[in-house]
């Protein structure tokens, strides 16, 4: 049998145990939320799909579930018993705070009971007081930004095993097409010489050598590569250390099909020659 990095993620309702279930999925974890605890056991002898690639497991338990305080810490221990590598972390937050994100978010606190919703916390935080003191770890989200909390759990992830890497998507497009909706960076190199009014070249497209070399051959074309590339070189490693799992960076032309296609192309090299994971995509190339 396999064993596991395991975390279980508890604490007070509103502290913020989704974001750090998501954080930590973008960290490949296989996460699992309001995960009950009698199903634990039975869970870690599943054969996981691609167990080989990720990181550990990660669930959330918490007063959802109405059998987690009586049965998480037999739990807990059957699953060490067999040798998994568990951690608790338990997250929590001032009242106020809690009070505010509710109001925000108008759910239902899991036991207010048509109490009100201070009552609910203060119930709550009394409940949870003996899971907390065998919490390997407490987090106190009171001061913490959505950013933070990632930023955090990132921290805890990268100590127990290696990340997984930012995955890069280089995409070309046509302006005339409309723009990509998931792009996180989007340059427009409408200003290049353009191909499409050469004869010769029109019917070709930017992946081949006569577009390209036509395209790149002039020193803004240059000088651009140059200062754009090393922008990239610049804000991947900041993306990589903020924990971000996928990035992509859109390149953009009138039709998609001639210099969008050679200035993406030119970046893919280059982000590849940096050891980098990157992929690239023409969307609109045969348009």
């Amino acid at each position: 049998m396999k064993t596991h990095q395991i975390i279980i993620i508890t604490g007070l309702s509103g502290s913020g145990k989704s974001t750090a279930l998501a954080a930590f999925e973008d960290c490949g974890f296989y996460c699992v939320d309001n995960m009950p605890v009698v199903l634990l056991s039975g869970f870690l002898e599943l054969p996981i799909e691609s167990e080989a690639e990720i990181a550990g497991l990660v669930f959330v338990m918490d007063l959802r579930e109405k059998t987690f305080l009586t049965g998480y810490a037999d739990a807990v221990d059957a699953a060490r018993a067999k040798g998994h590598h568990l951690q608790l972390i338990f997250l929590e937050a001032g009242e106020d705070v809690l009070i505010q994100r509710y109001s925000q978010t108008r759910r239902h606190h899991p036991v207010a009971h048509g109490k009100s919703l201070l009552e609910g916390i203060r119930k709550e935080t009394q409940l949870l007081a003996a899971v907390k003191k065998t919490a390997d770890r407490i987090i106190d989200t009171t001061r913490f930004t959505v950013h933070d909390l990632k930023s955090t759990v990132f921290s805890i992830a990268r100590k127990m095993t290696q990340l997984a890497p930012l995955r890069i998507h280089i995409q070309s497009f046509g302006f005339q097409y409309g723009v990509p909706m998931d792009a996180d960076l989007m340059v427009d190199v409408r200003f290049l010489a353009n191909p499409y009014f050469v004869p010769d070249l029109k019917e070709l497209s930017g992946e081949s050598r006569q577009v390209r070399n036509y395209v790149l051959q002039n020193d803004p074309a240059r000088l651009f590569l140059n200062h754009y590339s090393n922008l990239l070189d610049f804000l991947v490693p900041l993306y990589e250390k903020e924990g971000k799992a996928y990035l992509t960076i859109a390149v953009g032309c009138t039709g998609g099909r001639h210099r969008s296609v050679v200035v993406a192309r030119a970046l893919f090299e280059h982000i590849q020659n940096t050891g980098k994971q990157v992929e690239i995509t023409h969307r609109d190339i045969y348009r």
